[in-house]
């Protein structure tokens, strides 16, 4: 069974699928925002941490 939340960024609603874990990225269908889940009771979703990049280091 999927987990139901609304985006945080656009407010468009998001399902998860009931085998999530926290800090997984999933992606919002309507804007494209990569969001982190940041809890599980009660889903909880926050826009994911960008990337840095390394530039080899």
């Amino acid at each position: 069974m999927n987990a139901a939340t609304v985006c945080p960024e656009c407010a468009a609603p998001i399902s998860v699928p009931a085998d999530v874990f926290p800090n997984e990225i999933v992606q919002c269908g309507d804007c494209a925002i990569d969001l982190e889940v940041v809890a599980l009771q009660p889903l909880s979703l926050a826009p994911a941490p960008e990337e840095e990049e390394d530039w080899g280091e």
